[in-house]
């Protein structure tokens, strides 16, 4: 098990691929005021903002590829350590919370835009804040499409996906960016350089035609030997899984459903995916704990995957929809070429 395929994030360097950020389309300059709709909702900018509170990672790290790291006076839910080439402007970032900040905590860094990844953090039933508590207090919102377009977050838990996520969704939420604080150059560049990304990685991924190899992404439990917090069949991890041609065993609209190690067991996944984070909501985020799971409990220990030690360990960057989700589709087709398992 030690010998897990291991994921070593890639950098978005701000130097690179020059030839490709030249041949960005330049994009108009935003005319305030600004209006979008926005996860249900119509938000207006009479200006850029200045003071803005990012509640989750994805949308703190795509602040910072935008060159506005300088505006963010709070962040909060953090999975994994910030991506090294943001380090430096990172560290002048207060965190207000590694996980749930309270809504007074946000309030009190007197923003002038509240982002969010998740709309459980900021949506109907947000346990940060509803969007109306920010707007009474004069404090705009805005909630990542990639969390509400084709997604349905009106039930318990991490929501309910209508339609399979695409990176679209990513660029939509990078482009609508770079409207409300006039840096639509900056944000087409961004885009242009992830859509080379991910053509190149797709590229590689169809010379292997990996198609139908049977895969599991395992994100967490609440206890070691409960049931899995398993990707569901339109997320994040099942877009990476269709671009490569695998199948995922699990079929449920949930974003992350939780599954029994016995059912798990009846679709004998040829590959099991495992998520390292640096959060601890639940023992079993720990990575170890995870490996040593597989190897040692009566149901897991036996399935093909693990006998043949073809399990593949991810940061849990890969998962989520944002700057890292191409790196997921790179890692994941170099791990079922080195298993020699694509027919």
């Amino acid at each position: 098990m030690r010998r897990a395929f291991q994921f070593v994030p890639a950098l978005l360097a701000a130097a690179a691929g020059s030839v490709l950020f030249a041949a960005a389309a330049s994009a108009a300059p935003t005319q305030y005021p600004l209006t979008l709709e926005n996860c249900r909702e119509t938000i207006t900018f009479a200006a850029p903002p200045k003071r803005i509170v990012a509640l989750g990672q994805t949308q703190t790290e795509i602040l910072y590829a935008l060159g506005l790291g300088d505006r963010v006076v709070g962040t909060a839910v953090w999975f994994s350590p910030v991506a090294k080439s943001y380090e430096a402007v990172n560290a002048k970032v207060k965190r207000l919370a590694d996980n749930d900040p309270s809504f007074e905590a946000v309030v009190g860094q007197e923003p002038d835009l509240v982002t969010a990844m998740f709309e459980w953090h900021l949506g109907p039933n947000g346990i940060v804040g509803k969007r109306d508590q920010f707007h009474k207090v004069k404090v705009p919102t805005y909630v990542s499409p990639t969390d509400c377009v084709g997604k349905d977050n009106s039930g318990p838990g991490d929501g309910v996906r209508t339609q399979m996520f695409s990176m679209e969704l990513v660029y939509r939420n990078i482009r609508e960016f770079g409207q409300i604080f006039d840096v639509s150059d900056r944000a087409e560049k961004l885009v242009a350089e992830l859509k080379a990304r991910e053509d190149k990685a797709v590229e590689q991924v169809v010379k292997l035609k990996a198609q139908d190899v049977p895969v599991v992404v395992w994100f967490s439990s609440k206890d070691i030997k409960g049931d899995g917090f398993m990707a569901g069949k339109n997320g994040v991890p099942a877009y990476i899984l269709s671009q490569l041609g695998a199948r995922n065993i699990i079929t449920t609209n949930e974003e992350w459903p939780l599954v029994g190690w016995e059912s798990i067991a009846a679709a004998n996944p040829a590959v099991i995916v495992t998520v390292r984070m640096d959060r601890r909501r639940f023992p079993v985020d720990d990575i170890e704990k995870k490996l040593e799971f597989l190897k040692t409990d009566a149901v897991a220990s036996k399935l093909d995957a693990v006998k043949n030690n073809r399990v593949v360990i991810i940061d849990v960057g890969a998962t989520r929809a944002g700057l890292d989700t191409v790196d997921g589709i790179e890692t994941l087709a170099k791990a079922i070429a080195s298993f020699g398992i694509a027919p």
